[in-house]
């Protein structure tokens, strides 16, 4: 009877220890908050060590025999957490097998292309640019004649409608522009889905418009993509897709300056007679027809100007210093409102 005595005795402060162990924070009323990064690979013993080491829990012993037990053993994840000494072990386990890591806005501005995308997420510091443009493409490279460059990564298995994309140029134009919650740690290809996913959800509506014009997604967004960055006001960019289909009816070279500032990466409105010469398929000076593809990624209002363009008699149009469009049927009547408004 004694023995048993004991035993439950045993027991019970095993149970009471566990409890505490598991369920009672270090400090129940601290304030500090600590980063505490997981790499990929990581197992839960080398995770549990840490977490002792930090300070976060009492025993790295009963974290890993608590979590096995609970089953999440394997399920812990990568990524950095915002951790307190405030917090339960319990409450840290349940964070690491969420996935619950910190998190960041990040926002991508309608018009902006690879080139810019991936900066800012370099200046965020979540990656370098390249591995962005490794992976979803180049800005202005037409890889037929990139033999050195390998092609972007083929999403096209989870997002079938990329199935009109030349397999020769990047994802430029299908990375939604749009505000995003990363977490810290997120790699290249996991933000570059997270952008072809809202794409997917933001497209829905405008695909049986596209199918019914039998026109492609690509073809569209390229369009899209040039009145984004060619026309500030929303208003005009509809006349100004009219204009573009006009002179492309009529074999005139689309002459779009902003498809210049893509190649040369600068950023100024103004251009010269030899970047007019640059000699590249995105070039719509040199080349007749539309760009290689997308020039940038055009937000839905310009997808929509795009897929509705306004029939109108000009060929000529310029946007003034204040965002106005100015619309002219004839070149000299064009070369008269350039020195008017542009002078």
């Amino acid at each position: 009877m004694d023995k048993l005595i004991f035993l439950t005795i045993i027991a019970m402060f095993t149970t009471i220890a566990i409890w505490f162990g598991m369920f009672m924070p270090q400090e129940h009323i601290s304030k500090k908050e600590v980063l505490f990064a997981v790499e990929r690979g990581e197992g839960s013993r080398d995770i549990a060590m840490r977490l002792q080491e930090g300070g976060l829990i009492p025993s790295s012993s009963l974290f890993r025999l608590f979590v096995l037990v609970l089953g999440i053993s394997g399920k812990l994840q990568a990524g950095t957490y915002l951790f307190s000494p405030s917090m339960s072990p319990i409450e840290i386990s349940r964070k690491l097998a969420a996935g619950d890591v910190v998190k960041e806005e990040i926002t991508v501005i309608e018009g902006w292309n690879l080139r810019d995308i991936g900066l800012l997420l370099e200046n965020k510091g979540m990656f370098r640019a390249e591995e962005l443009w490794e992976l979803a493409g180049f800005p202005a490279v037409d890889y037929r004649n990139a033999p050195n460059l390998p092609f972007p990564k083929d999403f096209l298995d989870d997002f079938p409608f990329l199935k009109d994309k030349p397999s020769f140029v990047g994802l430029e134009g299908y990375l939604f522009p749009d505000t995003y919650r990363v977490r810290a740690g997120e790699s290249a290809e996991e933000s570059v889905k997270r952008m072809l996913s809202n794409f997917q959800d933001k497209i829905a509506d405008f695909e049986n418009e596209i199918a019914r014009q039998k026109r492609t997604l690509f073809e569209v967004l390229t369009l899209a993509s040039l009145l984004e960055k060619e026309v500030p006001s929303q208003k005009d960019r509809a006349l100004v897709a009219g204009v573009l289909q006009n002179r492309l009816s009529l074999g005139m070279p689309l002459q779009v300056d902003a498809t210049i500032s893509y190649l040369t990466g600068k950023k100024t409105v103004q251009i010269t007679k030899d970047d007019t010469e640059i000699d590249s398929p995105f070039n719509t000076y040199k080349y007749p027809d539309f760009p290689l593809g997308p020039i940038a990624n055009p937000g839905l209002q310009s997808i929509e100007a795009a897929l509705f363009p306004k029939e109108n008699p000009y060929l000529y149009y310029l946007s003034t210093l204040n965002g106005e469009t100015i619309f002219s049927k004839t070149l000299e009547e064009h070369n008269a409102a350039k020195v008017r408004f542009l002078r």
